[in-house]
């Protein structure tokens, strides 16, 4: 469901429980283009497991291909503050 920003400032955050007890998620519309999604805390909790789940399926696929290296801290903090 697509809403305006006008709209979530006139009518604020009730806007946002009564729209999502007719959609799963509600995207903000700022001058003619989605802007912001608005999910419920527990879809938003459940997209956020994915993505660690996700992540660490890449992680162990990246160990078992070899694509990783051994380093201290202080080694690690050094390559990314010459990477900056």
């Amino acid at each position: 469901m697509i809403i305006t920003a006008n709209d979530v400032k006139t009518k604020r955050v009730a806007l946002f429980g009564r729209m999502l007890e007719k959609a799963d998620e509600l995207i903000i519309n700022v001058r003619g283009k989605n802007k912001y999604v608005v999910l419920d805390i527990e879809r938003y909790n459940d997209f956020r497991q994915n993505e660690l789940d996700l992540a660490h399926i890449k992680v162990m696929q990246d160990i078992k291909e070899g694509r990783f290296k051994v380093q201290t801290a202080s080694e690690h903090t050094k390559e990314l503050m010459n990477e900056l």
